[in-house]
């Protein structure tokens, strides 16, 4: 496959995250379109990395490192809004806008 279609997947997967995270009000779907670009900035940059370098490691494991990074902010990300949720039953942004304490 060539850069052009690796780079065209991931400008997609941002743009449909970017839409998820504007259009959702639940929590959970926000993150989730955050996880979508995310996921495209990832791909993006491995895309670059294996045309500009292929042989070198460096790359490899930065992707590694920040696909880990973001597994680990989803986890305390929807652990954060389950507690929320089983403390207060909020699960919608503007919900969670209002909470004072």
């Amino acid at each position: 496959m060539t850069l052009e279609l690796f780079l065209l997947l991931a400008a997609a997967l941002f743009c449909i995250g970017l839409f998820g995270a504007l259009t959702q009000q639940s929590i959970v779907m926000l993150m989730m379109g955050l996880e979508l670009m995310l996921g495209g900035v990832i791909l993006a940059a491995a895309t670059a990395w294996h045309y500009i370098a292929p042989a070198a490691t460096d790359g490899q494991v930065l992707i590694v490192l920040a696909v880990t990074a973001m597994a680990l902010e989803m986890a305390i990300g929807f652990a954060v809004v389950t507690a929320l949720f089983r403390s207060r039953e909020v699960d919608m942004t503007d919900m969670a806008a209002e909470l004072k304490e």
